[in-house]
């Protein structure tokens, strides 16, 4: 099997936005390579006798990004090339990408959708043991909550420190009572623990037709009844079809744990999908930009209810008015 590979010369600050761009437009299996030091916890999760040596972070990173090269030939390589070019350029106009230059070349008999799972082992959120499917739950474990988690080619295993500031919100504000919608829902996580942790009812959107499949695997794995999980696959923020299917007012609790640049336009959005008095649970904020979402939270009419921080990473949970308008649109 052949592989198109499409490396990109950036700058760490940048790696985010540019996987969740580029996943976007249909290439996968993003491969990161940086000299950011890893944390002591990486380390420990990595399951080696000698870890790596950490090296000066010098603030340049590389991105691969790989599209199965089919025996007809396509696709057509040029015109992906010109996509990632198109999307970078665009990336360009609103943030710092760095050099931003884009080298093709192909390879051969990689496994990269699978390779990566030899560093994916079960691991605990607080009390929540998270474990993937080619794993067993050990004896002392059975009593405990375990999410049963594969990720595929959707992101999301619950290790990042985003998934986890939401994790915890999520216990404290659903109720038996619960209707949720999970933007940018991925592999499922958020939707499906949510309903673990008792709520009626969960709605996904997501961009990637990827994330059909690893929810329907997830929610298998972890007896989740697919009645009580609705994924649709759409930009809830620019499709008004989409947002018609979502509902508004509908929503007890919104939960994004999505980029701060994309958090902003979704916010009104999210007011108008929320009950009065509904809960906006919202994460993937780098420190450095936490005013920029708390701003777009309190002007779309939210009270801010409590700030979070893991790592270097930022959770905002808000309340909706009461008095809020609903209004389509």
């Amino acid at each position: 099997m052949k592989w198109i590979r499409f490396r990109i010369k950036t700058i760490t600050d940048a790696e985010d936005i540019i996987v969740s761009t580029l996943y976007d437009i249909g290439l996968e299996g993003a491969q990161i390579e940086d000299k950011v030091p890893l944390s002591a916890w990486e380390k420990e999760q990595m399951f080696v006798d000698i870890p790596p040596e950490d090296t000066e972070d010098d603030g340049i990173a590389y991105l691969s990004f790989f599209a199965e090269k089919k025996p007809d030939g396509g696709p057509d390589t040029e015109t992906l090339l010109k996509q990632v070019k198109e999307e970078l350029e665009q990336l360009r106009m609103f943030c710092d990408i760095g050099e931003g230059t884009v080298t093709v070349d192909e390879t051969e008999d990689v496994d990269w959708i699978n390779n990566w799972k030899q560093y994916f082992h079960q691991f605990y959120i607080d009390d929540i043991l998270v474990i993937p499917s080619w794993e067993d739950v050990k004896a002392q474990d059975t009593e405990k909550t375990v999410l049963h988690i594969d990720p595929g080619t959707a992101f999301g295993t619950g290790m990042h420190e985003t998934t986890q500031l939401c994790i915890r919100q999520l216990r404290k504000y659903v109720t038996p009572e619960t209707e949720l919608l999970d933007v940018g829902t991925g592999s499922g996580i958020l939707a499906i623990l949510s309903l673990m942790f008792g709520a009626r009812c969960a709605v996904g959107t997501d961009l990637d037709i990827c994330a059909v499949d690893a929810v329907a695997a997830n929610c298998e794995a972890n007896g989740i009844d697919p009645g009580k999980f609705r994924l649709l696959i759409g930009n809830v923020i620019t499709d008004k079809e989409i947002r018609d299917q979502v509902g508004y007012g509908c929503y007890d609790i919104v939960v994004a744990n999505i980029l701060a640049d994309v958090l902003v336009p979704l916010t009104p959005v999210a007011a108008k999908l929320l009950k009065p008095g509904g809960i906006y649970i919202t994460s993937g904020i780098i420190d450095d930009k936490e005013e920029t979402v708390t701003d777009a939270v309190k002007k779309a009419g939210f009270e801010i209810v409590e700030v979070t921080r893991q790592g270097e990473w930022v959770g905002v949970t808000a309340r909706m008015g009461t008095g809020a308008s609903l209004g389509k649109g």
